[in-house]
């Protein structure tokens, strides 16, 4: 049996999508530092543009490497869209590790997270906690949701933040969410599930689906 929302429900689909690779040949930790990407694989934008809804609003971070991904998605359709970037959406800050090898971290903490830069509710220093980035991530999707009730959201959004998202649908703890691989150039579909009176719930559709040219 397939679950369906009440007729009355109002449902807003998120399409959230990485962003495209950061060269990155030092292999330094970039978190919130305005790198660019690497747009050059048409193929995967062209894939990407199909496979995305025809009519969405588009929501990108304010680090240019979103902005830059959407445009390259938008470039393969062969339309304009309007672009609302997004404060809250952007990647978790590592603070003063930002530009320096990631074994300069795991010296400071005296150990190696399995899946992270460091484990969910540690600060790095001058930066915040991936507990402290999913309180100012899971307000600003609510917020986006009720503001674009029943329509289709494309977030081209970061790793840390769609993790985030998903925390949230599936009410996860910090460290729990930590554990989902978000791939570059991937998507991730989330319905907010708004049925009147009672709590909003969320839906999730796909995780970290790779779309083939």
């Amino acid at each position: 049996m397939v679950f369906s929302p009440q007729s009355s429900a109002v449902v807003t689909r998120w399409w959230h999508v990485r962003h495209a690779p950061v060269p990155n040949p030092e292999g330094h930790i970039y978190g919130q530092t305005d790198r660019d990407c690497d747009t050059g694989d048409t193929a995967a934008f062209g894939a990407l543009a199909t496979a995305l809804p025809a009519k969405p609003r588009w929501v990108t971070s304010t680090l240019k490497r979103t902005r830059q991904t959407a445009d390259a998605i938008l470039a393969a359709r062969g339309k304009a869209a309007d672009l609302s970037a997004e404060p809250d959406l952007v990647e978790q800050s590592f603070g003063d590790w930002q530009g320096r090898p990631p074994h300069e971290a795991y010296a400071e903490q005296g150990a190696r997270h399995p899946f992270w830069l460091c484990p969910g509710t540690l600060r790095p220093p001058g930066g915040e906690s991936f507990l402290e980035m999913m309180g100012r991530v899971h307000p600003c999707l609510v917020r986006l949701s009720r503001a674009h009730a029943g329509r289709d959201v494309v977030a081209v959004t970061h790793g840390g933040t769609i993790r985030a998202a998903i925390a949230l649908a599936l009410d996860l703890s910090a460290e729990t969410a930590l554990r989902f691989s978000i791939d570059n150039l991937s998507i991730t579909r989330i319905d907010f599930i708004d049925i009147g009176n009672s709590v909003p719930m969320w839906r999730v559709v796909a995780i970290n689906r790779s779309v083939t040219p």
